[in-house]
């Protein structure tokens, strides 16, 4: 499943976790990522894979039953 919101396209970054030691290793973060059922404004239904940021800011609106 691909972990990319589908309204502002944030997606997966990386870096490096690092030890008390200070070793370095690769790591990724991941939005997250929620899939939910989105009205659409041409009034159709679609389900979108959209970021928890996007949904609380209100870009999109969730159809409900």
């Amino acid at each position: 499943m691909s972990k990319i919101c589908e309204i502002c396209g944030k997606r997966p970054h990386t870096g490096h976790k690092v030890s008390h030691s200070n070793k370095r290793s690769g790591r990724w973060w991941y939005p997250n990522i929620q899939k939910v059922r989105v009205r659409l404004p041409n009034g159709q239904v679609k389900r979108m894979k959209v970021c928890t940021r996007c949904l609380k800011a209100g870009k999109v609106q969730k159809a409900v039953h």
